[in-house]
């Protein structure tokens, strides 16, 4: 980036950025402490003006220079988690053309401040609309993030109690308690730490057009919602099963307590004092211009039939905003989390929605908590039909970044992160590892094919073609496995990792699946 030609007249080519910064330093101390000696003449104060001016273009200028350049190797620092040989980073556009993705968007955050926000690539690809900072993507589950902090604040206000049985808020709408939860009642703190044993992990949305099913219909499983009703798969509070059915309840709670519209709670008490005002959880999406709405776009780059679903499960999945935006959102976190702001909830409150509920790594309320070596942060993913997205904001220092996609193709989000956390140094966030991979006999790589029972309704098939090795899960793409050690596999799309075990006679009896959690998987 060129300097305005002012400052030729204060710095010789020949200094460096540092000692043009301290001669400027000294002539403004020279001219403002003659001012303070008498009565400065007028060619005197014209001289003392341009040094003044000069400061802060250059200052700005130079800052611009700094954050361009930050962008430069953010966009050219993409790496898989999974190195192998002479793997080099590589350039974002590339990727997206990879992955077929049509458009993303961007924030980074440094130092409680949205270092640059930047989008990339087509929000409408048939009308070739770019996509913009200020173009709108489904947040998908990032949403529940929100509806959490509008939750905190019943809370805080005394208009609901985090522990008490979900029924005595329920009015147009009964949870129905049977034997598999043994007597043991769900709380509003169960239901945002996925800690209330509920199924229906998430939500497929509604085509443009269709019948809209309502809340109780959507929680009961009835036409025309596309989702089993919303019931208990064990003991609450005995462990953790992601649901955004769960979510949906609280949904239902807050719109009986406050009687209003679930959007119109959330804007008024939520995004607006977050300054979130380009955002909206109405659904559809009404009163925004269509061109700052993002379509979404499946794993070929085709565009979603309508443009994107419509989403009723609001507070799982009803979000449309902006990285921009949802930057306003952590920031405050981080510094509610200080105590040093409280537009929507205090350091008390904002502590008790950051730990998790029930151990020290995962789900919190309405955030999952991630601790790298005392490096603490809070985010969420997302992923509707069409859209693929996540966030993270450290505890600490006020660091974050979002990222939001119009593809159902998510891969390039780790690659992302990869790349911002490296070049502001995020420590923790990055996956990026460099491994040699093992040379396995066929004879072996035969032992490990066939099927594993990973869970009652999801088995795990190993294939191979030649050298290659693949695995694919009950109703999901095939992927490739790569060997780590003889009977150790790692996935580069998916933060995954599997070994083979062998019974006293050498046969393999099971696998260990690492997703997260361990799972033993026996073969079938």
């Amino acid at each position: 980036m060129k300097h305005p030609v002012l400052l030729l007249m204060f710095f010789p080519a020949t200094l460096s950025f540092a000692e043009k910064r301290l001669k400027v330093v000294k002539a403004t101390s020279t001219s403002v402490n003659s001012l303070k000696g008498g009565r400065q003449k007028p060619h005197q104060l014209s001289a003392c003006l341009i040094v003044l001016f000069a400061i802060f273009i250059f200052n700005n200028t130079l800052a611009q220079s700094t954050v361009q350049e930050r962008i430069r190797q953010v966009e050219n620092g993409l790496t898989e988690n999974i190195q192998t040989g002479d793997s080099a980073p590589s350039n974002l556009q590339e990727r997206m053309k990879h992955f077929k993705v049509q458009g993303l968007s961007i924030a980074v955050i440094k130092d409680y401040k949205v270092d640059f926000a930047k989008g990339y690539g087509f929000a409408d690809a048939a009308h070739h609309i770019p996509v913009s900072d200020k173009t709108l993507f489904q947040a998908a589950s990032i949403s529940k993030s929100l509806n959490s902090l509008a939750i905190l604040k019943l809370f805080k206000d005394r208009n609901l109690d985090l522990y008490a049985d979900i029924n005595h808020y329920l009015k147009s709408w009964k949870f129905p308690y049977d034997s598999i939860s043994k007597g043991k009642k769900i709380s509003m703190a169960n239901l945002l730490s996925h800690t209330a044993g509920l199924n229906v992990h998430g939500f497929g949305g509604y085509e443009a057009g269709k019948p809209l099913p309502s809340v109780v219909q959507i929680l009961n499983g009835e036409s025309p919602a596309n989702s089993d009703a919303v019931r208990s798969l064990f003991v609450p509070g005995t462990g953790q099963e992601y649901s955004g059915g769960g979510t949906t309840i609280s949904q239902l709670i807050l719109t009986d307590i406050t009687g209003q519209r679930y959007e119109t709670y959330l804007t008024e008490q939520v995004l607006k004092p977050l300054g979130m005002l380009s955002s909206t959880f109405a659904q559809p999406p009404l009163g925004v211009r269509q061109e700052l709405l993002s379509a979404g776009f499946d794993g070929d780059g085709k565009e979603v039939k309508g443009k994107y679903h419509i989403y009723p499960e609001q507070a799982a999945a009803g979000l449309w905003t902006n990285p921009g935006d949802l930057a306003k959102y952590i920031i405050e976190t981080q510094l509610a989390y200080q105590g040093k702001s409280a537009r929507v909830l205090d350091q008390q409150h904002t502590k008790l929605r950051l730990s998790p509920y029930m151990n020290n790594n995962g789900a919190a309320l309405g955030v999952f908590v991630e601790d790298y070596n005392g490096i603490k942060y809070f985010g969420h993913g997302a992923g509707n039909a069409g859209f693929t997205g996540g966030y993270y904001g450290s505890f600490e220092g006020g660091n974050g970044l979002i990222i939001m996609v119009n593809s159902d193709n998510g891969e390039i989000i780790q690659e992302l992160i990869n790349s911002i956390s490296t070049v502001y140094g995020f420590k923790g966030l990055s996956k990026t590892k460099k491994v040699t991979l093992a040379d396995i006999p066929d004879q072996e790589l035969d032992r490990y094919l066939g099927n594993y029972q990973l869970t009652p309704e999801l088995v795990l098939t190993v294939s191979r073609e030649g050298k290659k090795v693949f695995v694919q899960a009950t109703g999901q793409p095939e992927i490739e496995a790569f060997a780590e050690s003889t009977n150790k596999f790692f996935f580069k799309t998916i933060q995954a990792s599997m070994e083979f075990v062998k019974d006293e006679r050498g046969l393999i009896k099971e696998m260990i699946f690492i997703q997260g959690r361990t799972i033993h998987a026996k073969r079938l």
